[in-house]
């Protein structure tokens, strides 16, 4: 498995797949039949999906958790097989007791469903009571204090069944990319930035967010050894990046030294087990390299480490949020709010200096250029391509830490040098004051697609995150997980 791969891997999802009946609903062969026909159901509908889960077939004949005892088995072989969520499906009417012990002993996200029930038999009988089930299981794990996300009651063959999977699996990715990650943080924040300040030892007790530090010198020998010895890793990332340009007007000496950087970069993250990185990406980083750290930065978040201008950590941290969202199926892009359309009130300019993914650029391709400001060479220079964009930002002010975010879509605008989109939104000067009365600053993170549901709905399993929706509003969020 390559590098890229080993980043976006870090992403992917797998569920514990746990169906549940009641012991007295399972008296005759019938019955049994029934919830079996439902498990089967699930998991061809599961693998058809191409999700990663694994079932409870070592427990039992029926691969089903229908005994309180048997909580601890499961438990301690779903914590083994590491999964990252449970789904809990009512094949019938379920076991509360069993459910509600195994979700407090996992402490992972967990869905809750249940199938649809049959017409009463023509005598009058019926064999499941699966939705009522669901209504004991949730009163039980909301008095465990265990977060859940429900799955309207439906049959499998729903569209609302696999669309309620897809939504669950991306909240689950938030919540499994703020689970205690390890931030790189290169050199210091920018001493004119105060806005980017945060607090280290808060993250670390209250999310187990680990803050990695480096220093310029430490990453400069990296960086200088990777160039004098230019290996084939070398040769072979540098094809890598100059596959995805359509020009460049920095020549190659620039160009070997942004994939040295690049590759230093990338092998001290895999050395420390890096979800992403802050960097110092002022004139102290040019000085040891030669170049503006811009592109690589962009490049390196294309392939699914993300990098963060200003030593922003917060902004780091949210863009491993997005990647949880999506599965890491697109990289995310970190921008400035930077000015108001000249001519659209709703409109807005995403700009950074030339720090976006080179994936994410529009038809006219992507070319290395210079920095905009003093002129070094490493700075991308392309406008994203255009689309559906959920942006957000997670920050924090006196201990208060909130997830805003929110839905608009790109549109056209003036040229602007640097890497750059402009997006449209409902009510431009409602999000405008969102960032300027929240506890948030002029850095946020876009990622193509509509999210905002599935961020409202992560926010649950991230103990001590505040949502901050913008929009669309509480009850459009709502009729998506129906």
């Amino acid at each position: 498995m390559g590098i890229r791969d080993k980043y976006r891997d870090k992403y992917r999802v797998k569920i514990g797949f746990v169906p549940t009946r009641r012991e007295t609903f399972s008296e005759t062969a019938f019955r049994l039949d029934k919830a079996a026909e439902t498990k089967k159901k699930v998991e061809e509908r599961l693998t058809a999906m191409q999700v990663d889960y694994v079932n409870i077939d070592f427990l039992n004949e029926e691969g089903l958790l229908y005994r309180s005892r048997d909580a601890e088995k499961v438990a301690e072989y779903l914590n083994q097989q590491k999964v990252d969520a449970i789904f809990i499906a009512h094949v019938n009417f379920g076991c509360e007791e069993a459910v509600a012990r195994l979700a407090s002993m996992v402490r992972k996200p967990v869905l809750l469903w249940a199938v649809r029930d049959d017409a009463p038999e023509p005598e009058g009988y019926r064999f499941r009571d699966a939705q009522c089930g669901v209504f004991a299981s949730s009163k039980v794990l909301s008095r465990f204090d265990i977060p859940f996300t429900y799955l309207t009651n439906c049959y499998t063959e729903d569209v609302k069944f696999e669309n309620g999977i897809r939504n669950f699996l991306a909240a689950a990715g938030v919540a499994k990319a703020f689970n205690a990650p390890r931030i790189g943080q290169i050199s210091v924040r920018p001493a004119a930035f105060w806005s980017v300040k945060c607090n280290e030892a808060e993250l670390l007790e209250r999310f187990g967010v680990e803050v990695v530090p480096i220093t310029l010198v430490e990453m400069q020998k990296r960086y200088q050894d990777i160039l004098q010895k230019k290996g084939t890793d070398f040769e072979e990332e540098l094809d890598h990046i100059m596959s995805k340009v359509k020009a460049e007007c920095v020549g190659r000496e620039a160009l070997e030294s942004i994939c040295a950087m690049k590759l230093a970069v990338f092998n001290w993250a895999e050395e420390e087990n890096l979800r992403a990185a802050a960097t110092q990406c002022w004139a102290p980083f040019t000085d040891i390299s030669g170049i503006a750290p811009c592109y690589l930065m962009g490049d390196s978040t294309d392939d699914g480490f993300p990098i963060a201008c200003e030593n922003d950590i917060h902004g780091a941290l949210t863009a491993i949020m997005a990647l949880g969202a999506n599965g890491a199926s697109e990289p995310p892009f970190f921008a400035d709010l930077t000015g108001r359309h000249p001519t659209d009130d709703n409109a807005e300019l995403l700009w950074h200096c030339g720090v976006f993914p080179p994936g994410l650029a529009n038809e006219k391709g992507v070319t290395i250029g210079c920095h905009q400001g003093k002129g070094y060479k490493g700075a991308g220079q392309f406008e994203l391509k255009q689309g559906d964009i959920t942006l957000l930002r997670f920050d924090s002010l006196k201990g208060d830490y909130k997830l805003l975010f929110g839905e608009g879509k790109t549109t056209q605008g003036p040229y602007s040098k640097g890497t750059y989109v402009w997006a449209k939104f409902n009510d431009w000067p409602a999000w405008e004051r969102k960032f300027v009365c929240g506890p948030y600053i002029h850095h946020c993170t876009g990622v193509y697609g509509s999210y905002a549901h599935v961020f409202q709905e992560a926010v649950k399993y991230l103990k001590g995150v505040e949502p901050d929706p913008v929009y669309p509003a509480q009850e459009a969020l709502n009729e998506r997980w129906k």
